[in-house]
């Protein structure tokens, strides 16, 4: 009881210094902003601060299990950002710290892979290590696993699998061992080759796999064309599918590529004004075909790429809808050494549609089926844009 009265004391203080005055934040310095930022926050208000405190009271009383003033404070914290949406979160020291030992752009998985056990009809852990973070997670190699994110793995082939377990350096997935088991969050941290992968298809259709958009893309993409120049193309197949994304400015030079004018992409937010980023004058690929295959893994920057080709009837898009993620994230560090990573622009395609939420439409709809394989299923996406009018 007296562990209670003083939490409530420290809340009531608290109270008390949001209700007499505005304050100002820590200095919101981090990766994409500038250094001894600050802002001063409008004042808080009074009843819902006095409901938490009458409910954090009962909570702290009355809860089957004892919990700290420090876990529930974090608990509170946690829900407060991550109710906002589904990119938004709370970092502690350690995933801070984690975090920004990773570069923007970068590909990963996760510190193990899955490989489908004929005999349990499951796909099971391997390849783990006892250091492995998912070992102190309490993974264990031959544990099978039931859903990656919102995906039952039952019915899904080696690469559908695989697909879930890669995505932007950092980012997190959830995965859950048994149908009722509560689900384990796990970072991506395995950094995986991006390299662009090239192939020249017998119908002289240049394919592209971009796997995710990094410095360089642009000019590599240029590049590949370039070298191919001779050999008489008759169109490029970017092949988007599973990209997540990668550098916002990546997509915008790689879409310049192909746009001689107008808008690639636009950004609004409430609180950092509103961008827009236009196409150069250049003419080097403008006698190009350009088809861009995507699935509802392509996101992000790639999804921004998408939508500014085929809004100004650049390239014709093909696949499955997009993943629709269309938001700026950034960090603002706390004085206790974490961080928000919290939302604050949303994305906008050349006509003035929001990504977040809603994803690109292809011009045709045309899903890769489980029992179709790969090359057939590529051959066939090059053969329908070569015959294109």
């Amino acid at each position: 009881m007296v562990q209670y009265g003083k939490s409530v004391v420290l809340l009531t203080a608290l109270l008390m210094f949001l209700n007499h005055s505005a304050f100002a934040a820590p200095s919101a310095a981090g990766l994409d902003f500038d250094e001894g930022e600050t802002r001063t926050y409008d004042e808080v208000p009074v009843e819902p601060i006095q409901q938490f405190v009458q409910i954090y009271g009962i909570v702290k009383e009355n809860y089957v299990n004892e919990k700290s003033d420090d876990a529930l404070f974090q608990q509170a914290i946690k829900g407060l950002v991550g109710g906002l949406d589904r990119y938004s979160r709370y970092l502690s020291p350690e995933d801070y710290k984690q975090l920004l030992q990773y570069t923007e752009g970068d590909i990963a998985s996760v510190d193990f892979e899955l490989a489908y056990d004929s005999s349990l009809h499951q796909w099971v852990i391997q390849g783990l290590k006892k250091d492995a973070d998912s070992s102190r997670q309490g993974l264990r190699n031959g544990v099978s696993v039931f859903k990656v994110d919102d995906h039952e793995l039952r019915k899904l082939n080696h690469d559908q699998v695989n697909n879930l377990l890669t995505g932007s350096i950092g980012s997190t997935l959830s995965i859950q061992l048994a149908q009722n088991s509560i689900p384990i969050s796990l970072v991506r941290n395995k950094k995986l080759e991006t390299d662009i992968q090239s192939q020249l298809l017998h119908n002289q259709v240049l394919v592209l796999r971009v796997k995710v958009f990094k410095q360089e893309t642009a000019n590599e993409i240029k590049n590949l064309i370039e070298a191919h120049s001779g050999s008489k193309l008759k169109a490029v197949l970017l092949d988007l599918r599973n990209n997540p994304g990668g550098l916002l400015s990546s997509a915008v030079e790689t879409a310049d590529l192909f746009l001689n004018q107008g808008i690639i992409v636009s950004t609004k937010s409430r609180a950092e004004g509103d961008q827009q980023f236009q196409a150069l004058p250049g003419f080097e690929f403008q006698n190009l075909k350009v088809g861009i295959l995507i699935n509802n893994r392509s996101a992000s920057a790639t999804e921004v790429f998408t939508a500014a080709l085929k809004e100004h009837k650049r390239a014709w898009v093909i696949g499955e809808k997009s993943y629709g993620k269309g938001v700026v994230q950034k960090l603002f560090p706390l004085s206790n050494g974490a961080a928000l990573q919290m939302t604050v622009s949303h994305y906008y395609t050349p006509s003035g549609r929001m990504i977040e939420g809603t994803g690109i439409y292809p011009d045709q709809l045309y899903p890769l089926q489980q029992d179709v394989k790969e090359d057939i299923y590529l051959n066939h996406v090059a053969e329908m844009l070569v015959n294109r009018k």
